[in-house]
């Protein structure tokens, strides 16, 4: 896996010319500024659009899984409704574009759903000894016995398919985490349960570039305070700051572990166009552990993902572009060359 020396990949004119994208967000029509419940999430849809019109390509917009239901007069989707209100609602719009034949970005739904489960990610990075915190699972509708959670003294507890830090919560005892899981219960989700790690998040962000997956440089969440708790407010800018900076991580023994861990996690994804590898490093020990995969993570120009692009040496134009046309270039050409050969 490529890390040094990256260079942005063009749409070719040939694609830019003769395509048709279709984009769907929740918020692809928004014109306006912070979302009430959605936050800055409504910002990142907008630039998306805007992004996407800048590149040339004929763009199509939609806001609602209704423009799958039957085939649009598109070529290609970029799905980025990822939170429709219902359990898996992820794995909707790639499943409509495998009805209709169209090729789309990111990975297939099978994939999204492997990924966007936790306790699968955790399952499969334990195989490949990859290290993850001890955890224990609770589906929602199965007994909750929560004896069967690693002992710590802090728990953290989340929904397992959720993202942005979306219903997470913690627990310093058993009756604290029986009700935290009972609550997550309550939301239509399944609970993951794990101890605290005090510490940062390290973020690897991966791309494609000529086919291959690529490293971009990875990043530290720096919390002032390792014991704080990060929440879907905080990161949909819906609080006040909390206290952390984002910068490159500059440990090279912790980054080469990283590395390896990140290789052997994305292997096991591919096909994915692009998506985010997240570790949780207790600066005490020195301990790194796997938090979770994020293939169809957030690409806000002001969030991390394209902050390591920039460091990079790309654009957030350029990433964009170049995510798109990776995709492009990998599923539509030889698409033709099937339908030529039958």
């Amino acid at each position: 896996m490529e890390t040094t020396d990256l260079a942005p990949t063009r749409l070719p004119n040939q694609l830019r010319e003769t395509q048709r994208l279709l984009f769907i967000a929740k918020h692809a029509r928004w014109t306006g500024g912070l979302h009430a419940d959605d936050g800055n999430h409504a910002l990142y849809h907008r630039e998306m659009r805007e992004t996407l019109e800048a590149i040339g390509i004929e763009l199509l917009i939609a806001d609602s899984y209704a423009a799958l239901f039957d085939r649009p007069a598109a070529d290609f989707v970029f799905p980025l409704l990822n939170r429709g209100g219902f359990f898996n609602s992820e794995m909707l719009l790639p499943l409509l574009c495998n009805q209709h034949g169209l090729p789309y970005l990111g990975a297939s739904p099978i994939v999204r759903g492997l990924s966007d489960d936790k306790h699968l990610t955790k399952l499969e990075a334990a195989a490949r000894g990859v290290p993850t915190a001890p955890w224990a699972l609770f589906r929602r509708g199965a007994p909750v016995d929560v004896s069967r959670c690693p002992p710590a003294r802090r728990w953290v507890i989340k929904p397992n398919n959720s993202s942005a830090s979306w219903g997470v919560r913690d627990a310093h005892d058993r009756v604290q985490l029986a009700q935290a899981v009972t609550e997550i219960h309550a939301l239509d989700h399944d609970a993951l349960v794990e101890p605290f790690i005090d510490g940062s998040d390290i973020e690897v962000p991966v791309i494609t570039l000529d086919g291959e997956p690529a490293m971009l440089p990875m990043m530290i969440f720096e919390q002032d305070d390792p014991t704080q708790l990060r929440t879907y407010q905080e990161k949909r800018d819906l609080v006040g700051n909390v206290g952390y900076c984002i910068k490159r991580f500059g440990d090279p023994a912790i980054a080469a572990r990283i590395i390896d861990y990140t290789k052997r996690m994305a292997d096991i994804f591919r096909p994915f166009d692009y998506g985010r590898f997240e570790f949780r490093v207790d600066h005490t020990t020195g301990d790194v552990r796997l938090l979770e995969v994020n293939l169809n993570c957030n690409l806000w120009s002001e969030k991390l993902f394209s902050r390591s692009a920039v460091a990079a040496g790309f654009t957030h134009a350029a990433l964009i572009e170049t995510i798109v046309a990776e995709s492009m270039i990998r599923q539509i050409a030889p698409a033709a060359a099937r339908r030529s050969a039958a």
